[in-house]
């Protein structure tokens, strides 16, 4: 309830399983059905905000503009549209905004959204099977990230990074992408806030370090 109160988000959840415990604040949709539709909407591009300060609409302006985020957003991008050609009708993959900047509690996020028209024998099950995991927390191209994450990160990602979301009786469902939480183990008393950046040959290491330290504000003060 803290965590909610503190930052608020459209794909926020609670979720248990045995004794593995989420509180999930994701402001990121990782896949909707809706009718023969179908959406997709990554993040990338994040940026602090001074709210309630002059600063805060020129750091929107600031984020917008960034050509580093920008090329980041894009690649993620032709990775969905990718994605999203191997189940949809031929030509009707779009982009449906490119680089729109949205306002969180904590942050700016810069935001693209994609879509297509399903195939009408396409299943659940190929859409999971083309689309996870989300480009925006693999990156590209994702086989072989995916090969890198393996040899470099010390230990499983486990539910982040992973998805959380519903199946409506109609077939349509939305799903999003498992950041901006705290997990904990009831068995062992383990709890951790996980936040990570995007590593690009531009990065400047010290500043994806303090992106990091943003993502994670919220979920710090819980414990305030």
């Amino acid at each position: 309830i803290k965590l909610a109160a503190l930052s608020p988000a459209p794909f926020a959840a609670l979720y248990r399983v045995d004794e593995q415990w989420l509180a999930c604040s994701s402001p990121e949709r990782f896949i909707k059905k809706t009718g023969d539709r179908i959406y997709s909407q990554p993040i990338k591009g994040t940026l602090k905000r001074d709210a309630g300060t002059s600063q805060d609409d020129d750091e929107s302006d600031r984020l917008y503009h960034s050509a580093k985020d920008r090329s980041e957003n894009v690649m993620i991008v032709d990775l969905v549209r990718n994605d999203f050609s191997r189940f949809c009708r031929e030509g009707s993959v779009k982009v449906d905004e490119l680089f729109g900047v949205y306002v969180f509690p904590q942050v700016y996020q810069m935001i693209s959204t994609i879509s297509g028209e399903l195939d009408n024998d396409t299943s659940f099950g190929e859409i999971i099977e083309a689309t996870f995991p989300m480009g925006s927390m693999t990156g590209a191209p994702k086989k072989r990230v995916m090969e890198l994450i393996g040899q470099y990160e010390r230990s499983p990602r486990g539910l982040f990074s992973g998805t959380i979301g519903y199946i409506a009786p109609s077939g349509d469902f939305d799903f999003n992408v498992v950041i901006r939480s705290i997990l904990y183990n009831g068995t062992s008393g383990y709890l951790s806030m996980p936040a990570g950046s995007g590593i690009t040959f531009y990065s400047d290491p010290v500043l994806e370090w303090e992106e990091c330290l943003t993502k994670a504000a919220a979920m710090r003060r819980v414990f305030e």
